[in-house]
């Protein structure tokens, strides 16, 4: 898939993998790349984004992302600001759209925005002038991850047009499950799920996959197999089989990777669940790219954050 990579981006936000294009993608997965390379010679790019403010405002816990996204701002010269939910205003019955009026009369130029309610970086966005960013609305979708993944399986298997990607797990309640079903299938991927039935429904298939009958089927061939944390959170009870049930139906173990392709990686969005979603000491073996994923995620932020500014007036 050879597409023109845009000088700049058709979106001014970042809400959602299924608003990009194909073009917008690449672009910035291209602009990563730089960053990337740039990063490794030890270029300051503190110059970069000089006299910004980005807002982290997270409404669930998190550690990758939050500190993902602040690095990455910080790298490229702009100030940041984290929003503190449980000392704020909200806790004496302010709305959600009254604190980002708020917050966005202070004038920032970014608001990151993590929140357990799907659509409400859309609600964001519909108050605020700054540059919206989601970093996770519900089980709806997590954009930035989804880029990070893309990035670090172009880097570490060549391209993603034509690769065979196996994802394992909760997609009902992922959101890392949706934006990367878009993002793959837009890419020219090909994609298969498999998971609890409950949790797997075919109605993905709506959406360009192919929905596996059984973990060795979804398995074979592959060159990337993606993990998937089960969402409690977010699910009714009892969708969801015990942990060391779900380890020996859906587990991956040395024997299972035997079906994947020669080459293939391991990924996982993370927090893992040692021994139920993965063997533990498969986390440290050679196919394993999850802390690569960690690393990829501060040059994709900073390559939106770069992307977005050049984007708007």
């Amino acid at each position: 898939m050879t597409v023109a990579t845009p000088q700049h981006l058709s979106v001014k936000s970042l809400l959602a993998i299924e608003d990009l294009s194909n073009q917008d993608i690449l672009a910035i997965l291209d602009e990563t790349a730089r960053i990337k390379q740039a990063c490794a010679c030890n270029e300051d790019l503190r110059h970069t984004l000089p006299n910004r403010t980005l807002v982290n405002l997270f409404f669930e816990n998190s550690t990758r992302t939050r500190l993902s996204f602040e690095i990455a701002a910080r790298k490229l010269g702009v100030d940041v600001v984290n929003f503190e939910a449980p000392s704020s205003s909200l806790t004496k019955g302010e709305s959600l759209i009254d604190t980002v009026r708020t917050i966005d009369a202070m004038r920032p130029d970014f608001l990151v925005v993590r929140h357990s309610s799907s659509g409400a970086a859309h609600i964001v966005q519909s108050h605020a002038r700054a540059a919206i960013l989601n970093a996770g609305d519900g089980a709806h979708e997590h954009p930035t991850q989804s880029l990070l993944d893309c990035f670090t399986i172009r880097e570490a298997v060549g391209a993603i047009e034509g690769a065979s990607i196996a994802i394992i797990g909760d997609l009902l309640y992922s959101r890392v499950a949706r934006s990367n079903v878009f993002a793959f299938t837009k890419l020219g991927a090909n994609v298969t799920i498999f998971g609890p039935p409950a949790l797997a429904p075919g109605s993905f298939r709506t959406l360009g996959v192919t929905v596996a009958r059984s973990l060795e089927e979804a398995l074979d061939g592959a060159n990337v197999v993606y993990l998937l944390r089960i969402q409690r959170e977010r699910q009714a009870d009892g969708l969801a089989p015990a942990p060391a049930e779900y380890r020996r139906l859906f587990g991956i173990d040395e024997t299972r990777l035997s079906f994947t392709a020669p080459g293939a990686i391991l990924m996982h969005p993370g927090p893992v669940n040692r021994d139920v979603e993965i063997d533990a000491h498969l986390l440290n073996h050679p196919c394993s790219v999850i802390e690569t994923q960690v690393e990829n995620g501060v040059f994709v932020r900073m390559a939106v954050l770069k992307l977005l500014v050049e984007a708007r007036p």
